[in-house]
Parts: C-alpha cells; sequence; structure tokens
C-alpha cells in the first residue's frame, strides 16, 4: 500500500484530556509536581495524529509512531483540559508526516512534528515471530 494513494494533505484531528493525576509527572517522579507529563502529552499528539488518518487505512493496516520532534512550552495543572490537534503536512510512500499541537484553553502548551510509519499488521507480526 502506498500511502500517497490514500492520504491527503490537511487531514487532521484532535483529542480533548482532562488531565488526571496519573498523566503528571508527579506520578511517575517522586517529589516532581504534579503537572501534565511531557511523555503524557507526545502520546495524545501521536493519538491524534492516528486518528487523522486511521478511517483511510485499508483492512490489515496500521501505522505506528517512528519520529517525535516536540517541544513542551508550558505546564498544565490536574484538572486542565488539554486539547491536542494533529494534521498531515507531508506523504510519502510509507509516512505520513504530521504537525501537532497541544492547547490548555488558548494558551499554547506544546508544539512540533510527528511521523507515522504505514505497516501490514499480518508482515508485522510474521517479521516479529521470526526474532
Amino acid at each position: 500500500m502506498d500511502a500517497r494513494d490514500i492520504i491527503e494533505i490537511g487531514m487532521s484531528a484532535e483529542r480533548t484530556l482532562v488531565v488526571p493525576p496519573e498523566r503528571t509527572v508527579g506520578h511517575f517522579v517522586p517529589d516532581m509536581p504534579m503537572v501534565y507529563a511531557t511523555p503524557m502529552m507526545i502520546l495524545e499528539m501521536e493519538m491524534a495524529s492516528g486518528d487523522a488518518i486511521r478511517g483511510h487505512l485499508a483492512p490489515g493496516w496500521v501505522t505506528v509512531g517512528t519520529e517525535v520532534d516536540i517541544r513542551h512550552l508550558a505546564a498544565s495543572l490536574v484538572g486542565a483540559t488539554v486539547r491536542t490537534t494533529a494534521k498531515v503536512v507531508a506523504v510519502e510512500r510509507r509516512v505520513i508526516r504530521f504537525e501537532v499541537a497541544a492547547f490548555d484553553g488558548e494558551r499554547k502548551i506544546g508544539e512540533g512534528h510527528h511521523a507515522r510509519g504505514l505497516v501490514n499488521v499480518e508482515s508485522f507480526n510474521k517479521r516479529l515471530g521470526a526474532k
């Protein structure tokens, strides 16, 4: 499958999350503040990116994260409503590139780029089984 045949520049999605205590850096690292953790923000950015294109993939095909280039710009407290956006900005044969951002209200708290690779699940599982 060639992503250029099914994915278009501009496809987008967004996700909303109310920050729970278990998504804070203080949950993972003792004595750290209870603020939204960078890896958790990146997770939401990756998930929004997948959401933007998932419905266009043929059965048996998925995308997996392959690159992240993210800046976490500001802290968000437990209970904050964070909106994460992803938009397709480039499509290669097996790689889809996204511009991603996260907002706490109108304040941008994160931004960057993410890439996802197009994978045939059956072939992928066979390769993993051979290891």
